[in-house]
């Protein structure tokens, strides 16, 4: 499983022969691309309907893109995308080689204010490429793509225990997410062997120092290996 951070959110992520392209948004300060720059995904994951979050999906607009029905119904109402696979939380999805779970966040989803339909909870996703069973796995491959999200008891109950990430990208950049200090303690109760930051340095409230994040995470004493990607940069997991 390959992993690219393009910045803020965005991540690609690679299963086999299947890429999946998670919250695209470009206008960011950590990548140099440009949407028309981005090879074209297999599929868009959209957490939630934010426009730092969403901005960028009309440029994908012919891939399938995944989310809450809510997000899905507001993609092709306003963003012209042509498929959408509609599912929620607690729910699996097959996509290519990626087998998709989708967990809540907790934080808010407002849509376009113009726009009549609310846009659900908010997700974040956990891709494998083997389907989540009861009998743990020592083969497969799974990273965890939290999404916005404060602090969350079902990382250390459910996620973590039960659909075994190997990996968690968890926000960082506080004041819109959780800060340096309870992201730490979000990837000591997921015990993941990799961490990666995101959610950060895009906007003046959430500009942060990422030593916080790694000293944070060394005093949970967690055995995590935090990695802070440069932008584009791409990590094999």
């Amino acid at each position: 499983m390959e992993l690219t951070w393009h910045g803020h959110s965005t991540w690609r992520v690679s299963v086999k022969g299947t890429d999946l392209l998670i919250d695209p948004f470009f206008d960011n300060p950590h990548t140099d691309l440009d949407p028309e720059d981005v090879a074209m995904p297999d599929y868009v994951l959209v957490t939630h309907g934010h426009a730092d979050h969403i901005a960028d999906v009309g440029a994908f607009a012919g891939v399938t893109a995944a989310g809450t029905p809510e997000v899905a119904a507001y993609l092709e109402d306003e963003h012209g995308v042509e498929e959408t696979v509609g599912f929620n939380l607690g729910g699996t999805v097959e996509l290519g080689d990626a087998f998709v779970t989708m967990h809540r966040a907790d934080h808010t989803n407002g849509l376009d204010t113009s726009y009549e339909h609310g846009g659900g909870m908010p997700a974040g996703y956990v891709i494998s490429d083997t389907k989540p069973t009861q009998t743990s796995d020592a083969d497969s491959t799974t990273f965890y793509h939290a999404g916005d999200t404060a602090l969350m008891t079902e990382m250390r109950d459910v996620i973590g225990p039960f659909l075994e990430p190997d990996a968690a990208a968890v926000p960082v950049g506080d004041h819109f997410t959780m800060g340096p200090n309870q992201a730490a303690v979000a990837v000591d109760w997921l015990d993941v062997d990799h961490a990666f930051p995101m959610h950060y340095d895009t906007f003046p409230p959430i500009e942060v120092r990422t030593e916080r994040f790694v000293n944070e995470v060394a005093g949970t004493g967690s055995d995590a290996e935090v990695h802070v990607l440069d932008g584009d940069e791409a990590f094999e997991l």
